[in-house]
């Protein structure tokens, strides 16, 4: 996978585009061995996470929370061009609502208050995949 399907999988990310980010992911998650690995599972979760979310699934959502936070938290608070830090705390902002409410009672998507991906510039994947 070239550098910039990181980018590309912000992009769709961003865009609110959480499945297709997810598709992205994937492949550079099955073309990776060791270290990085976990890093793409994580994002891969999140991004999964709030397409549950989205989709009117917020038990799939709060299941996906803390599994990107686990294997994201071995990155912090920088890797790959991801500031892993500010991302954890824009997911943790962006779901509050949702973690706190009970259940049926559950608040819908907020596409205003959406995390973002953020890539650092020229920083995107050194050592890719």
């Amino acid at each position: 996978m070239p550098a910039s399907d990181l980018t590309a999988a912000a992009e769709l990310f961003n865009r609110a585009r959480y499945l297709a980010a997810h598709e992205v992911l994937d492949d550079l998650w099955e073309e990776t061995e060791g270290e990085a690995a976990d890093f793409y599972k994580g994002l891969i979760q999140a991004a999964i996470c709030l397409h549950h979310w989205q989709e009117g699934n917020p038990a799939g959502a709060r299941k996906l929370y803390q599994g990107h936070r686990r294997c994201l938290a071995a990155y912090l608070p920088r890797y790959r061009g991801v500031d892993v830090e500010a991302f954890l705390a824009s997911m943790q902002a962006a779901l509050a609502p949702l973690l706190r409410a009970r259940s049926g009672e559950e608040p819908p998507f907020d596409e205003a208050a959406r995390p973002r991906l953020v890539l650092a510039p020229g920083e995107a994947q050194p050592g890719a995949p």
